[in-house]
């Protein structure tokens, strides 16, 4: 396998980004829920107010993989890294991709001085679960997900 590079973000990612969290819906079937588009993305990144960051890993010239997250504040810890997506494209699963844009992001959150990552898995997502198990997470059983959608 050919190297693959981890780095930062840039504008020009966004759409091939944007195509692996619509694979990652897909696999999480939802697709349907998807309705953000390529230019509310990229403003919501690289706009006046951006509210996300990613990592990116790029394999022959083009992003197989995304690590996305944004600040979070808990009143009980302080500034925490929020982990949204973590996807690598089906065909390089388990290539140790994931692995290396998980670690470049809690990099990221301990050399920024968050006081920790937080993220969700989907309960029936073994694959993930096993891969988050690595990490020696807390999984935590006590609280709902809640959302409330504007539109």
């Amino acid at each position: 396998m050919s190297e693959v590079i981890i780095r930062k973000a840039v504008q020009e990612d966004c759409a091939s980004m944007l195509e692996l969290i619509k694979e990652l819906a897909d696999y999480e079937k939802a697709l349907h829920e998807v309705t953000l588009t390529l230019e509310q993305f990229i403003e919501d990144g690289f706009g006046k107010s951006p509210v996300w960051g990613a990592f990116v890993a790029e394999y022959e010239g083009g992003i197989v993989g995304i690590s996305l997250y944004y600040d979070r504040y808990s009143t009980w810890k302080g500034r925490r890294l929020y982990l949204e997506d973590l996807v690598v494209t089906e065909k390089l699963r388990g290539k140790q991709i994931g692995k290396k844009l998980f670690e470049a992001t809690l990099e990221y959150g301990k050399s920024n001085q968050y006081s920790g990552m937080v993220f969700q898995v989907l309960n029936w997502n073994e694959p993930a679960i096993n891969f988050y198990k690595k990490y020696s997470p807390k999984f935590d059983d006590e609280w709902f997900n809640v959302s409330i959608e504007f539109n």
